[in-house]
């Protein structure tokens, strides 16, 4: 035999008291007695002992109200419209309000990123695509690929480290961010003779977003790209820059755990390939591995802006 729920005492009242109603609505508790005493804005349930109680349709309504008089309107204009006329007029006023004056520089770069960061929190990759794409719209393509995506990806790493994010967060962003910058880049048409650039990851690293990145703002830059995604063998991306007729690599290392074999692979392509061919190599862990990368025509990027600039001198040698 199932058990029913015990049910609520009838004599017990159900509703907020007036603290709360101030806490969800940002109306101090004496504008609340005055709009309810003097314009009759609601009138509240009493518990046995005498306290007001607030339902949840009079919060709404104290909020609506709230929000009415913030947009310059008088309570005694308001306070006579019913619930539904208030959300409308409520709604209409905010769409008439002029948009806030958008932040510029870094601070506006780091506002997207969060923006983007609360829909990866969400796992909504429907969002965050939206919200990727009003970046472009906003910025331009190339402060979201030089700031507004790595500002995103070293938040999302820094989430991750302190366990607030997983791997399927941070999976979900990167798929996101690399969908939308290989369609940045496919959409630059190439220019005949342009120089050409080989973009991969050495053996190891399977992030893909780096090089992609790297990638995308070469050809915002002129640059003709041969992109081979992620973890290649360093024996393939020296055919493979033979066989496209590159004129420089460049290589993406942003987490690696094994270092030591990433130097060896990057020594191996610099090895490999022509003197003439530079090698650059780029990312947070390339930065790290800086001394032990050192070598004739093996170049460490300090991030995206470096890059273009060690390539746009490599334009003007040519």
């Amino acid at each position: 035999m199932s058990r029913k729920s015990p049910e609520p005492s009838k004599t017990a009242a159900v509703g907020h008291p007036i603290a709360v109603v101030a806490e969800r609505t940002g109306l101090s508790r004496d504008v609340l007695r005055v709009w309810e005493r003097r314009y009759a804005a609601v009138e509240p349930d009493r518990s046995p002992g005498g306290q007001r109680l607030y339902s949840d349709d009079q919060v709404n309504r104290f909020r609506l109200l709230a929000a009415a008089t913030k947009h310059g309107r008088t309570i005694k204009t308001v306070v006579g419209l019913t619930t539904a006329d208030l959300e409308r007029l409520v709604a209409d006023d905010d769409a008439q309000r002029p948009a806030p004056p958008a932040p510029t520089g870094e601070s506006a770069h780091v506002e997207r990123a969060e923006a983007a960061l609360v829909h990866t929190r969400a796992l909504d990759g429907s969002s965050l695509d939206r919200e990727l794409r009003r970046t472009i719209a906003r910025h331009g393509i190339p402060a979201f690929l030089q700031e507004i995506v790595p500002t995103l990806m070293h938040r999302i790493g820094e989430e991750w480290q302190a366990g607030r994010l997983t791997i399927a967060h941070e999976h979900l962003a990167s798929a996101a961010v690399l969908a939308i910058i290989l369609e940045a880049m496919r959409s630059v048409p190439e220019a005949p003779g342009a120089p050409r650039l080989l973009v991969t990851t050495p053996s190891g690293e399977r992030h893909a977003v780096g090089a992609a990145l790297a990638a995308a703002a070469a050809a915002l830059d002129g640059w003709t790209i041969i992109y081979l995604g992620v973890d290649v063998p360093a024996a393939d991306i020296v055919a493979a820059a033979s066989a496209s007729r590159a004129d420089v690599v460049a290589l993406s290392i942003v987490l690696s755990d094994h270092s030591a074999a990433v130097v060896r692979e990057l020594h191996a392509v610099r090895a490999a390939m022509p003197a003439a061919i530079p090698v650059l190599a780029g990312g947070a862990a390339a930065v790290r591995m800086t001394e032990s990368l050192s070598q004739p025509g093996l170049i460490v990027c300090s991030g995206i802006a470096d890059m273009r600039r060690v390539l746009a001198r490599e334009v003007q040698a040519a």
